[in-house]
């Protein structure tokens, strides 16, 4: 089932997201991290693709624990109303000074990255009177969130800190996961399986795509996979195992031959070095199509490669079209940026970007097309009915 039915006859490109392959990315992670649990990080509006179907795709399929960045985040899923009672909704960054109150009001559960953190959760806890679950993260060697060694030895010093906190997950993250031989993979692990000691029954999280992929005899106990569910590699210089879930089409809106030396596109980057077939695509950096592709990047037309010829502008590219055969240029032919012959890896690449930065940057003019087949839903309406 597609929702909408039909790409509206105006628009200009259109962002086909395939819920089923997005699925089915989550159940291949879920069968390599087992027995431990697979969870999903729907951070950054589901790196791009839209938190609300993403997550209830997810949910239908029996995915339970989901990851955010931001409060406000948390806020947007738990509005939507789609999450099971059963589901956990975690807030990675923590909660700024304040924010307190409304995540308790939304049941998420803040992951707490250092002991100011925690004394504001406690601090909540002690002014309701009552107990409050966090997740702590801690810091194993990549130095950007989690509590310090330093903070570790404080909190096993002073339980007093988590009075009012009740902790249901330990985490931290992997810095060079990509790289299953990256020596820090192995310094990590065994700086978070140290930390884990003195923690003694408290359910762990440490790997995310990368990690999870890796062929490691155990992966804790919950999973946080992200770039891998939305069909990105989970490992450099190797086969992706993981099903695309975007294509993004554009049509053809102009065409004209231009003879040698003319140039094009501002800055007249591009010069025509024989006559020269150009065609402009409605699509630019203000859609998240990397500026840094200008001369660099190319689109599909019927298979055949059309390069980019020139800047990338706000809102069109063009294209050099002059190999492509006569009977697939025309205003309205289609154009493949994103699909079977180039994927996001391959734009992240040509762009000298990751595959990340590719999925979150895709804007919100396109018409936005999800794919699913959503049986579980259909089956609770259903059950409803009977």
């Amino acid at each position: 089932m597609a929702v909408p039915e039909q790409t509206p006859d105006h628009a200009y490109a259109t962002l086909h997201i395939d819920l089923d392959a997005l699925v089915a990315n989550w159940r291949t992670i879920g069968a390599a991290v087992s027995p431990a649990t697979a969870g999903a990080v729907v951070k950054a509006d589901a790196y791009g693709l839209g938190a609300v179907p993403v997550t209830q795709a997810l949910a239908d399929a029996g995915c339970r624990h989901f990851f955010v960045a931001h409060l406000g985040e948390a806020e947007a899923i738990r509005e939507a109303g789609i999450l099971p009672p059963d589901a956990q909704l975690y807030i990675l960054n923590g909660l700024m000074p304040g924010g307190e109150p409304a995540c308790a009001a939304i049941g998420a559960v803040p992951v707490l990255n250092c002991l100011a953190q925690i004394e504001g959760w406690a601090a909540f806890a002690r002014a309701t009177g009552r107990t409050w679950r966090a997740a702590l993260q801690v810091d194993t060697g990549m130095s950007r969130l989690g509590l310090s060694p330093d903070e570790v030895q404080t909190l096993i010093a002073q339980p007093q800190r988590l009075e009012g906190v009740e902790p249901v997950l330990l985490m931290s993250h992997l810095a060079c996961a990509d790289d299953p031989d990256a020596p820090a993979n192995g310094s990590q692990l065994a700086a978070f399986e140290r930390i884990g000691a003195l923690f003694p029954g408290l359910p762990r999280s440490l790997d995310n795509s990368g990690g999870a992929m890796q062929r490691r005899p155990a992966h804790f106990d919950i999973a946080r996979p992200g770039i891998a569910l939305y069909g990105g590699a989970p490992h450099e210089h190797a086969v992706n195992p993981m099903r695309p879930v975007v294509t993004l089409d554009t049509r053809i809106v102009q065409l004209r031959t231009i003879p040698p030396g003319a140039g094009v596109g501002y800055g007249l980057s591009f010069v025509a070095d024989r006559p020269t077939r150009i065609a402009t695509i409605p699509v630019g950096y203000a859609d998240g199509w990397p500026r840094h592709l200008s001369g660099k990047g190319s689109a599909f037309i019927a298979g055949h490669r059309a390069p980019i010829a020139g800047r990338v502008s706000m809102d069109s590219i063009t294209l050099d079209v002059t190999d492509v055969p006569e009977e697939h240029l025309y205003p309205g032919a289609p154009v493949e940026l994103l699909g079977p012959h180039q994927g996001i890896e391959d734009v992240a690449r040509d762009a000298g970007t990751i595959s990340y930065e590719i999925l979150t940057r895709l804007g919100h003019r396109y018409a936005r097309i999800l794919h699913a087949a959503p049986q579980a839903a259909q089956q609770r309406r259903m059950a409803g009915r009977g």
